[in-house]
């Protein structure tokens, strides 16, 4: 038989996807961020929410006025990333809960990122405040902790999500700035989002990354599946700013002498015969 007109292959893996460009919990030894002063964030060993051993930062400088600690990662390459997202696990002391403590206790913190093509940072630069640094966010906890027992601190684990872009240059550092809490910074990942490989309508469509802000949408265009061809306009997707493909446009159908198969590919017809024959086998094997 001869491929019907308009018959296109189905849709597959349309799914969401990221891509990780560091995460702290993955780190086998010491993860020697740079801090400044040295009287403020320190590294330890801590534990995440399975009670597996890993490395976190923690500060707690809440008797002592006029407190201004940075926290600084690494230089991360962005890997063609043009918005980054930044997913915090964290801790907070309840300011209420600790005697005594003064007016200017805090349980925020400030994220912020600074851009550069190649890792040039040292102890002073750039300079810990905003601007060179930009801003991202003050990161509330939607829990604190108040509690202490025999076994340890009794903490409530926070998890917030930010993002940022447009990225341009090679890579970027995080900075976290302290200004008087009681808080551990237990997890940092730093991922991007991008749209997998998808073959939808007939059509291929390649990874493609998400765009420079939350509302973009990147048009990739689709190349026909084999013994496929275009029909309406050029056949389009676009990826949106969650990694997910939407509004698809035109498509590719089987050309003639092929159908659409299950698995998304164009498949010859079988001569008349053929499938008179096979039918015939199907009810005596009773299939």
């Amino acid at each position: 038989t001869l491929g019907k007109p308009g018959s296109s292959p189905s849709l597959y893996l349309l799914s969401f996807g990221t891509e990780t460009l560091m995460d702290s919990t993955t780190a086998t030894a010491e993860l020697g961020w740079t801090v400044h002063p040295s009287s403020g964030w320190e590294e330890v060993s801590g534990y995440n929410e399975n009670m597996n051993t890993i490395r976190t930062y923690q500060v707690c400088n809440v008797f002592e006025a006029s407190q201004n600690n940075w926290l600084r990662t690494k230089y991360i390459r962005r890997r063609g990333a043009q918005r980054v997202h930044v997913e915090m696990k964290f801790s907070v002391r309840d300011c209420s809960s600790i005697p005594n403590v003064p007016g200017s206790c805090k349980e925020t913190f400030n994220l912020y990122y600074y851009q550069s093509d190649k890792d040039s940072a040292t102890k002073t630069t750039p300079y810990w405040m905003e601007n060179p640094w930009s801003k991202v966010d003050t990161i509330a906890a939607d829990e604190s902790f108040s509690q202490v027992d025999l076994g340890g601190r009794v903490m409530k684990i926070n998890t917030e999500v930010r993002s940022f872009g447009p990225v341009s240059k090679a890579g970027f550092y995080l900075a976290f700035q302290d200004y008087g809490g009681c808080m551990s910074l237990i997890a940092v990942r730093v991922f991007y989002r991008k749209c997998p490989r998808v073959i939808q309508n007939g059509a291929v469509f390649q990874e493609t990354l998400s765009g420079a802000e939350s509302t973009s949408l990147v048009a990739a265009r689709g190349s026909c599946i084999p013994n496929a061809e275009e029909v309406d306009v050029p056949i389009k997707l676009y990826c949106n700013g969650d990694g997910e493909w939407m509004v698809p446009i035109g498509r590719c159908t089987c050309k003639a002498g092929y159908e659409p198969a299950e698995n998304g590919t164009c498949l010859r017809c079988l001569p008349l015969a053929s499938q008179v024959g096979r039918r015939w086998v199907d009810r005596f094997s009773g299939v």
